[in-house]
């Protein structure tokens, strides 16, 4: 992974983060909730993984936001 690649993952973790957090969700329910693993969604949130479509769909539906408001900052 290059320096763009990583420094968008890492935007896209925390723009996660901030979200679930802002509804008070813990990682471990929401996770449970989107049927994704926790530790799936860690690495997601602190922009060590480039997860795949279906599971950033997943996390959208759970936050009842549209996908474009995850990838688009």
């Amino acid at each position: 992974m290059n320096t763009k690649e990583q420094q968008y993952f890492e935007k896209l973790g925390a723009r996660i983060k901030q979200l679930r957090e802002e509804k008070g969700l813990d990682q471990k329910t929401f996770a449970f909730d989107c049927e994704i693993g926790r530790t799936q969604l860690y690495m997601i949130e602190n922009g060590k993984t480039n997860p795949r479509l279906l599971t950033l769909i997943k996390i959208a539906k759970g936050l009842e936001v549209p996908l474009k408001k995850l990838i688009d900052f």
